[in-house]
């Protein structure tokens, strides 16, 4: 069963690189200036880790990576063009279809459940489970729509180049946390952290903790990236050795950690993506809007913590 899972990961990766191959040459052919060339570049040079990854060495990708980021900072990527629908077919298909349009949505998320439940014992189960997911959907989606493949293709790949370089970000940011933890960056964080909070007072201890995990998850843009680092740093010193309940208090600080996902946009898939697929004037406005919403969640949990995790 590991062995199919393996397989089918694989797969998957390689249909996200066969995309981005899709995108590449949409660019170089629909892009009139001279920045057809560094766009198409970059997105097939991003295509190579998804489909070779694993054959492939890791200062390879390393390269890559510096070349990516090197033609994103000088901003040589940009949107290539895409046949849209007319205003009035998207009418006629909204309301023939009507409601029907979010059954692929929930498809994939029971779908993916319901297959990562199954197979929790597998490793590499969970990113099994929503790649099966999507194929699900996406055939329902075609009973729904009657769109032809060649559609679906392209109206992914519009939406993954509307993304742009941000989408890759996530990936970058969990590499990022690893990182930080095996350089010992929650060894440092607990050395400046115990020169301001005292050892023995419990509530400092949660506030520490809390603030913690949602200003690192904020320089992160991931929350689980940042909870090994501040759970080492702050949690495990100030707040599990006093007795606290790891359960209630390590679930606690994940989700503090989210606080700081709705106020930073390095959480691209929550705050910049949906400000580029809706073509917003002002890119930060969503944070804008979450911001009182994060602050004050923050200090429920900080409260939570200190009175049910102890």
């Amino acid at each position: 069963m590991e062995t199919f899972i393996n397989l089918g990961l694989e797969f998957f990766y390689v249909l996200m690189g066969l995309l981005m191959i899709v995108i590449g040459v949409n660019s170089f052919n629909t892009i009139e200036d001279n920045k057809k060339y560094p766009t198409a570049i970059f997105w097939i040079l991003l295509s190579v880790p998804f489909i070779f990854g694993k054959i492939i060495p890791a200062n390879v990708v390393g390269i890559i990576l510096v070349l990516l980021s090197l033609l994103t900072v000088t901003k040589q990527v940009v949107f290539s063009k895409y046949d849209m629908p007319t205003e009035e077919f998207g009418q006629r298909e909204s309301q023939r279809i009507g409601n029907k349009i979010f059954l692929p949505s929930l498809i994939l998320a029971g779908v993916s459940v319901t297959i990562a439940m199954s197979l929790k014992t597998v490793s590499s189960s969970s990113q099994f489970a929503i790649g099966a997911g999507a194929v699900v959907a996406l055939i329902f989606a075609f009973m729904i729509t009657r769109a032809k493949p060649k559609e679906a293709v392209y109206d992914s790949a519009r939406l993954l180049q509307q993304m742009g370089p941000s989408s890759i970000l996530p990936q970058l940011l969990v590499a990022l946390g690893a990182l930080f933890t095996q350089a010992g960056v929650g060894d440092v964080i607990s050395n400046i952290i115990s020169g301001v909070v005292p050892a023995d007072s419990r509530f400092f201890g949660v506030v520490a903790y809390c603030l913690g995990m949602a200003i690192f998850t904020m320089i992160m843009g991931n929350a689980f990236a940042a909870f090994a680092v501040i759970t080492a740093g702050i949690g495990v010193p100030f707040v599990l050795s006093q007795g606290a309940n790891p359960a209630i208090v390590g679930s606690l600080a994940l989700t503090a950690g989210y606080c700081g996902t709705l106020l930073t946009p390095m959480a691209a898939n929550f705050n910049i993506v949906p400000s580029a697929l809706l073509e917003m004037k002002k890119q930060y406005d969503v944070i804008k809007y979450q911001a009182p919403v994060a602050i004050i969640l923050l200090i429920l949990h900080i409260l939570l913590m200190y009175f049910l995790g102890f």
